[in-house]
């Protein structure tokens, strides 16, 4: 079983119609491939305006729709849990606090009630599928830290296993929380605890061994508490490669790529990409600044260089990030005024979700892709455009602050609080030599082949495996 908030089909109503719709999430995309081949449940929160028209009785409903693989169960939530707990306290108070973003967190005591009442709907959920049944269950992220300890207790045959999308903050960061405790506790009752990379896992066992009662086994990489061992895991997280490959190299997307070569009006070379949700952890105000600064460095691109900034709107109800959107949106029209010629821009804004054939061509179509995160845990969309860059010429500048870092060497390192510096990257990636780019990325490609997503999810399953 998989348990997260965002489920990765939704099922809505547009014009009259009823469409399914795949979110904007790095955590759906990875996992979607490995629940078609493995099959199983999936549990999530149903957010969709016609989801609830198409599960049965136990509020499941197979999926994918085209090839039904597995079953997705959903778990419904009020629009005042909805608010209380995801608007609330996992994305105004855990979010910023595990991200080094200079973001304050907000810790409201009604969100935090919420955020216990959601979690204990979805231990239900879970509960009523399992029972006194040994399984696998398969926690994901922030939204659900509770939920391990309750699984135990409900399900006290299962082996569970919870996944920490996001970084860990350091124990100083950490403790500002005041539900520090409860959120440990929490994830102390998985069997597994894993996260990208060891720094973030080290972060933890810091944590733990300064706020609880609890014997850290540093050279073991493990926590006992009330008599349970949790063991902490790093597992770097990926995509499906050969997927992404084949569809990216299909003639739809080669299609694609001229008509939007031709729609944007892109130049036939100096074409760069940034692929994000609206996030203030993805540094895209901070990259619009490196492009302003490097069209001043160098005038002579003006004209024959195109940035297409895609930003998947997001938590549009915290105050955050609609002060983020307005700040895009600012930056945009200032830089695209300030070195117009004629009816060029150099900056082509879409605050719009893209479908994969969409972002396939403009993977290929970019002679660079800029990751810009200020802090992340992993980053996918690196992963992706190495793995859709099938012609193998183009270059990936990826902030030092993501996870993916620690494996994509072959990148162009960037520090994205470093405008100069990232403007004179944006320069070298767009004037290497054709040899050095293909090399680079033939190197990436191989990394992301290598270590795609099936084997982050067998590693895991193993581990599990051995457990139970």
């Amino acid at each position: 079983m998989v348990v997260s908030n965002r489920e990765p089909y939704v099922h809505t109503y547009r014009d009259g119609a009823l469409q399914v719709l795949r979110p904007a999430s790095g955590l759906t995309v990875a996992l979607d491939p490995v629940m078609r081949a493995i099959g199983g449940l999936w549990v999530a929160h149903g957010s969709g305006d016609a989801d609830a028209h198409v599960t049965d009785s136990r509020n499941s409903v197979r999926v994918p729709p085209e090839k039904p693989a597995y079953t997705l169960k959903r778990v419904w939530l009020t629009k005042e849990q909805e608010a209380g707990y995801y608007y609330g306290f996992a994305n105004s108070a855990l979010w910023p606090l595990c991200h080094i973003a200079y973001r304050r967190p907000l810790f409201r005591q009604s969100d935090w009630e919420s955020y216990r009442e959601v979690n204990e709907l979805f231990a239900d959920a879970v509960a009523e599928e399992v029972g006194k049944e040994k399984a696998f269950v398969f926690v994901q992220d922030y939204h659900l830290a509770l939920l391990p300890r309750l699984l135990k207790q409900r399900c006290p045959r299962a082996t569970v296993a919870h996944f920490w999308h996001i970084p860990w903050p350091n124990p100083e960061v950490f403790r500002i929380c005041p539900w520090k405790s409860e959120l440990l506790e929490g994830l102390l009752g998985s069997d597994i605890l894993s996260f990208h990379i060891r720094y973030h896992c080290n972060n933890f066992l810091d944590t733990v061994d300064r706020e609880l009662e609890a014997r850290p086994d540093r050279e073991m990489t493990a926590i006992v508490y009330h008599g349970q061992t949790t063991k902490l895991r790093s597992f770097p997280i990926s995509v499906d490669f050969e997927a992404i490959n084949w569809e990216a190299a299909r003639r739809p997307v080669t299609l694609r790529m001229r008509e939007l070569r031709e729609q944007l009006r892109l130049p036939a070379r100096n074409v760069g990409i940034g692929i994000d949700r609206a996030d203030y952890t993805k540094g895209i105000p901070e990259r619009l600044r490196a492009l302003d600064r490097f069209l001043e460095l160098y005038p002579e691109y003006r004209g024959d260089f195109a940035f297409v900034q895609v930003a998947v709107p997001s938590r549009v109800h915290v105050e955050e990030y609609r002060r983020l959107n307005d700040e895009i949106d600012q930056l945009v029209e200032q830089i695209n005024w300030k070195h117009a010629l004629g009816s060029w821009k150099p900056i082509l804004y879409l605050p719009q979700h893209l479908g994969p054939r969409d972002l396939f061509a403009l993977y290929r179509l970019a002679r660079f892709c800029l990751v810009s995160s200020l802090h992340d845990g992993m980053n996918l969309v690196a992963k992706e455009f190495v793995a859709a860059n099938v012609e193998e010429d183009g270059v990936l500048l990826l902030s030092q602050f993501t996870g993916a870092a620690r494996e994509l060497r072959d990148a162009l390192i960037i520090n994205p609080f470093a405008t100069d510096q990232l403007a004179e990257q944006i320069h070298q990636a767009l004037t290497m030599e054709d040899d050095e780019v293909r090399a680079r990325m033939r190197r990436l490609r191989e990394t992301v082949r290598e270590r795609n997503i099936y084997k982050w999810a067998s590693d895991i399953v193993r581990k599990l495996g051995r457990l139970a």
